[in-house]
């Protein structure tokens, strides 16, 4: 190709509209750079080079964002319309292959070349041309007034002109009319327009036949709506108060706007059509309208939309709760989980703990954190089925389960649910509600979950559903198993403290009316009530004393002492009475037979001496202090080991026979059961027994073999920080619960010396004093 056959000339993107030669066409100018091509054109020679978009979306197209076959055109009419737009009307000269371009004074100058069309057989090409032509003709037909463009199609003679003109005339995607423009072989172009002109031809027979079929079903809706005004007129004039019809076609028009699965549409018309059917005073009638009511009130397919900001969540999760730093942790996973996969099942979270550790309020802040609604129901109590699943319908009275009343009441299917108190549920003759959370509490199930009311499939997989309980063994296993385990431990001193001062005292100021500068809460204020009027795993003991402190001080200043009361240790006793608790004090010397072990109770750790005395007698073991089997045969366990190292202990070997053990745990109306007290029952004994006195300032907890191997026990944080409020120095545990020191406080670490321990000769070795 020469350089004399290239093209230099303005060019211009157009959006939606594809020019053809040898035709005429309107174009609408905007953009600033297609009106300097426009300008440049009319002050030369009209000619523009012109090429449809390949995305209309883009706003500054350049050369890279055309089809890079385009139309040589010449301008013959400019118009200028209001708001700066201009039309023009150009004529295709011919095909042009764009072959590059740049940027003039305004405007894009492109460089292109003609593209020749191509004539293989002129018999061929006119048979083409006359099939094409036919079917033109019968298209407009079908679609009816357009008698212009058959006059027009049948004044062209040139066969590739009228495939053009003919494409140019079909409802077709600008794509297909850019491949049209694109084919230079006239016969591959008439045979491509042929098929498009099948196609458009096939619509319009459906449209037609569609239309028909609408206008018959119009005239029989208006046939309806005659008779339904005529029926209602006549209840009008009998006086009837009650117009089913109405309210027939109300939920008929309700059930057509929801955004519903098609299944549950389909059962609802059918229960509408049932009610339609049914007489206006039949009582079946009212339990339809009550399903239907249920079922419209569904959030099928309502969702919010979760917040995936994971600073946020976390920092709405630190101002609502201090610590609980595991469950915070399990939250912000989900969320990012959430984010990457962009579609996750809810999960399934029990928190376990102690009452008044923050079960309940962390799931109403891990709602705001997600953005989420919250809804709870509490199962304390909850022996029947039925509250669960629902009531079938054939029950007088039958409404929805807790759990489809909670969706609905939250108003979307993927709210954080709260299901209270699951340790409490209880079963009898009406069913065991627990089998039934079995369905709700599994993410391979819950997607089609059933309740006897509804009875239509509602999906609960999105749905982040948190229980809490206090004791797990209360649970049942196949329910335990579908859950994620969380537990919630007992608070800390300086946790209780700092949950006092950042949430408790500003709550009970706000909710008694009593300004921060009337009552200041020191932190030597704070400490006393959390030792000596509270005793407790929680806080909520310590929320209840601190607005009893706050009330007093409003009341006082109401009144209008003489000397206003005021927070300070010296007048807690003045506000507060006598202190509750005394505080636990280990023995301050060695002592022989006298040992101080740890247990764990719901509210908290505590320490537990354990007295042993021998008498002459029998070989009789007494227990008192009113335990349990387990810790019965834990002292049993403890005597056989002592009595199997006799020699090494330096006793006689039939030192059983002619004596009496009596071990002994104070408090004894508080009934105490388990293992754990095995080795410091064995170290008294062994005390007991070789007149050897025990350390004063050690604690000890583990359970003992015969053969005296040290087995490892739970609730090892709640042992050693009241074992550290007591002022104990050392503290034997099991080897094996050395992995439980990382939930033990630092501050405890620091003041204490652990040893681990394998064998009850190691125990006896670090507790007992060494013989004189």
């Amino acid at each position: 190709m020469d350089e004399n056959s290239i093209l230099k000339l303005p060019f211009i993107p157009l959006r939606g509209i594809v020019v053809f030669p040898k035709l005429l066409s309107n174009i609408d100018i905007g953009r600033e750079k297609s009106l300097a091509a426009v300008d440049y054109a009319m002050e030369h020679d009209r000619m523009l080079l012109v090429s449809a978009q390949l995305d209309d979306e883009v706003e500054e197209a350049t050369l890279q964002d055309v089809y890079h076959i385009g139309t040589l055109v010449k301008i013959q009419q400019l118009l200028r319309l209001p708001g700066g737009i201009v039309r023009i009307l150009v004529d295709g000269i011919a095909r042009v292959q764009i072959q590059g371009g740049s940027m003039k004074e305004g405007y894009t100058e492109a460089a292109a070349v003609e593209l020749p069309e191509e004539f293989l057989d002129e018999n061929e090409d006119e048979a083409l041309n006359r099939i094409m032509s036919k079917r033109f003709n019968d298209w407009l037909d079908k679609i009816k007034g357009h008698e212009d463009l058959q006059a027009k199609a049948n004044a062209i003679h040139q066969p590739g002109v009228l495939a053009d003109f003919i494409a140019a005339q079909l409802p077709i995607r600008l794509a297909a009319q850019q491949a049209i423009l694109e084919l230079t072989d006239v016969r591959e172009r008439m045979k491509r327009v042929c098929t498009y002109l099948d196609t458009e031809e096939d619509i319009a027979s459906l449209e037609t036949r569609l239309n028909m079929q609408v206008r018959s079903k119009m005239d029989e809706q208006q046939k309806e709506y005659y008779l339904r005004e005529k029926l209602k007129a006549i209840h009008q004039e009998l006086g009837d108060k009650y117009d089913k019809d109405t309210e027939v076609e109300e939920l008929r028009e309700k059930i057509d706007k929801l955004d519903v699965p098609d299944n549950v549409r389909e059962v609802m018309l059918k229960e509408v059509n049932r009610l339609d059917a049914m007489p206006p005073m039949m009582a079946e009638s009212a339990v339809i309208r009550t399903y239907l009511d249920h079922l419209m009130a569904l959030p099928w397919s309502t969702e919010t939309e979760d917040r995936l900001d994971l600073k946020i969540a976390q920092d709405i999760l630190d101002e609502d709760h201090y610590g609980l730093e595991k469950i915070k942790d399990r939250i912000i996973e989900y969320l990012a989980v959430r984010q990457l996969t962009n579609s996750l099942k809810g999960p399934i979270l029990c928190f376990v703990g102690p009452p008044g550790t923050g079960k309940t309020s962390i799931a109403r802040s891990i709602a705001r954190a997600m953005n989420r609604k919250y809804v709870r129901i509490s199962l304390g109590g909850v022996r029947d089925e039925a509250e669960i699943r629902g009531h079938r319908r054939t029950y007088i009275g039958a409404m929805p389960g807790r759990i489809i009343a909670g969706i609905q009441q939250a108003g979307t299917k993927n709210p954080v649910f709260l299901l209270d108190e699951i340790d409490k549920m209880t079963s009898d003759m009406r069913g065991d509600p627990s089998s039934a959370l079995l369905e709700v509490l599994d993410p391979e199930q819950n997607n089609t979950f059933s309740d006897h009311f509804i009875e239509v499939p509602f999906d609960l997989s999105k749905v982040l559903w948190i229980t809490t309980a206090n004791n797990i063994g209360q649970i049942p296993g196949p329910l335990r198993d579908r859950m994620e385990i969380i537990e919630f431990t007992s608070y800390t001193e300086e946790e209780k403290l700092q949950i006092a001062k950042r949430y408790l005292v500003p709550k009970q100021l706000k909710e008694n009316g009593v300004l921060a500068s009337q009552a200041k809460f020191s932190d030597a204020v704070l400490r006393h009530i959390i030792q000596d009027y509270t005793r407790e795993s929680g806080v909520r003991t310590l929320e209840k004393t601190i607005g009893s402190v706050i009330r007093k001080v409003g009341k006082s200043i109401l009144m209008q002492d003489d000397k206003p009361l005021t927070v300070s240790v010296k007048n807690l006793e003045k506000i507060l009475g006598p202190m509750k608790f005394l505080p636990t004090q280990v023995n301050k010397e060695d002592e022989v037979g006298l040992v101080t072990g740890m247990a764990w109770t719901q509210v908290g750790g505590e320490v537990l001496e354990t007295e042993v005395a021998v008498v002459k007698g029998k070989g009789a073991l007494h227990l008192t202090g009113q335990l349990g089997d387990v810790m019965k045969e834990s002292a049993e366990a403890g005597l056989t080991y002592i009595r199997s190292r006799a020699a090494s202990l330096g006793l006689e070997d039939d030192f059983y026979a002619k004596t009496d053990i009596h071990i002994h745990l104070p408090e004894g109306a508080v009934p105490k059961d388990g293992p754990s007290a095995g080795i410091t029952m064995a170290t008294a004994i062994a005390s007991a027994l070789t007149g050897r006195k025990v350390h004063h300032d050690l604690a000890m907890t583990g359970e003992i073999t015969l053969r005296g191997t040290v087995l490892p026990v739970g609730g090892i944080k709640e042992k050693v920080i009241a074992a550290h409020r007591a002022g104990i120095k050392k503290i034997l545990l099991p080897e094996e619960n050395k992995r439980d020191m990382v939930d033990v406080p630092d501050v405890v670490k620091k003041d204490v010396k652990f040893v681990f321990v394998h064998h009850m000769d190691e125990v006896l070795e670090q507790a007992l004093v060494s013989a004189e």
